[in-house]
């Protein structure tokens, strides 16, 4: 039978296991032009929770009664297209389900040789397409400036400062655990890192590690932190606003200070992106990660939980801060 988890009940601030339920249905069949493709791997996202609200956004919410939706790397077991094979690695938005039905033209091939299947929904997929496209395209870091990354131990975090680094910046990550923000220094060379969750005055937090200001801020997080970051902001800044997960949950909208005195009168830039908005960058992207990853100068952790049944805790988990880098559900063996 393929399970199948069911998107029934949408949340009112934090989501709960009562938004979600099971169904079993036989394995499909393709028809002209599918495949059937058996899931291995589930990407597990924070922006999927914006999707789970009846709001017009930059994709369709999620319909209630219908299987929830994600990034899948999995294996054709059936085809009837004529560019893939059974025993194909693909990658694809597909249900959280054992097995999806898909038209092959929703579906890229992946070549195992080049990484770690699991990549291509991390390091080499929407995570660090987001990571390279925001920092580079809209923060256009140099070489000196001191950039600041929120929700740094998290999946595209982890990777905008490694990148930063890269081109020889000053990084500064701001994560909920001391093991995360151990591993930023240790493993990821982030200069110096914060645990927001133990330190009295996050403005004093940061006046000390950020003496010289903020020249770039690698927004993940929002709400108050995001306000005692952009008290640190130089002139001509660049703020990328990249995710809110502090107010992905809230049930009232968040009065916070205004931003837009600190930046006229420091003449920064705040953008916001959605990844698909630099479609034209990615395959430069993937080159540019690939070349990094392969040659050690950009480290990647995952957060890998087995088993479909496991998948909906996972998700929650996000909220709670469990992951440390990309967070996964492996449903199946390859």
């Amino acid at each position: 039978m393929n399970r199948q988890v069911i998107f029934v009940k949408r949340p009112e601030g934090l989501p709960k296991m009562d938004s979600f339920a099971w169904r079993e249905e036989a394995i499909p069949t393709p028809g002209e032009g599918e495949v059937v493709v058996r899931t291995v791997y589930l990407s597990v996202d924070p922006y999927m929770r914006g999707r789970m609200n009846d709001t017009k956004s930059y994709v369709p919410p999620f319909a209630l009664g219908e299987v929830l939706q994600g990034g899948v790397v999995g294996r054709v077991v059936a085809s009837r297209h004529n560019a893939f094979a059974e025993g194909d690695m693909v990658l694809g938005m597909l249900g959280w389900q054992d097995y999806s039905r898909v038209n092959g033209k929703h579906l890229r091939k992946l070549d195992p040789s080049l990484a770690p299947k699991s990549l291509a929904l991390g390091v080499l997929g929407m995570p660090g397409l987001t990571a390279y496209c925001g920092l580079l395209k809209i923060g256009e870091p140099k070489a000196g400036e001191t950039v600041v990354v929120s929700g740094a131990a998290g999946a595209v975090g982890m990777i905008a400062g490694q990148i930063a680094k890269l081109k020889g910046c000053r990084v500064v990550g701001i994560a909920g655990s001391d093991e995360k923000t151990q591993y930023l220094k240790d493993e990821c060379g982030f200069d110096e890192t914060i645990n927001y969750k133990t330190e009295s005055s996050m403005r004093e937090a940061l006046r000390n590690v950020c003496k010289d200001g903020v020249d770039i801020y690698f927004d993940n997080v929002g709400g108050s932190l995001s306000d005692d970051v952009m008290q640190r902001i130089n002139k001509g800044a660049r703020i990328i606003l990249c995710g809110q997960i502090a107010e992905y949950n809230l049930e009232k909208p968040d009065l916070g200070p205004r931003p837009q005195t600190l930046l006229l009168i420091r003449s920064a830039l705040m953008k916001g992106f959605i990844v698909s908005d630099y479609a034209h960058c990615h395959d430069e992207a993937i080159h540019d990660l690939a070349i990094w990853y392969r040659e050690g100068r950009i480290k990647n952790r995952e957060t890998i939980v087995h088993g479909l049944e496991h998948a909906v805790d996972a998700f929650l988990g996000l909220f709670r801060g469990d992951n440390i880098g990309k967070q996964l559900v492996q449903v199946s063996d390859f």
